[in-house]
């Protein structure tokens, strides 16, 4: 499994549902709090393409976008297969 990554908030009801879902699929992810931290929210918003909003996920390298991005690709099937991706 690619690793998983999270860029969140501690008081965002989003960033706790995209973790909920990774949680109920037994997925491991390094979890990045922002809040606060202005060098790794720059960090957050070059590495997702300019994205400001959290949460923003990754896969390995590929970035996934934020929640509703992460339950979207859930419901078409896509997210299994990009965990098992090695």
């Amino acid at each position: 499994m690619p690793p998983v990554t999270i860029y969140t908030k501690a008081w965002c009801p989003y960033c706790m549902a995209a973790k909920e879902l990774l949680e109920a699929k037994g997925v491991a992810f390094q979890e990045i709090e922002i809040t606060g931290k202005p060098d790794l929210r720059d960090e957050m918003v070059g590495k997702a393409n300019g994205r400001s909003t959290v949460p923003q996920i990754f896969i390995g390298e590929r970035h996934i976008g934020g929640c509703d991005d992460l339950y979207a690709l859930d419901r078409r099937g896509e997210l299994d297969k990009l965990l098992a991706l090695a």
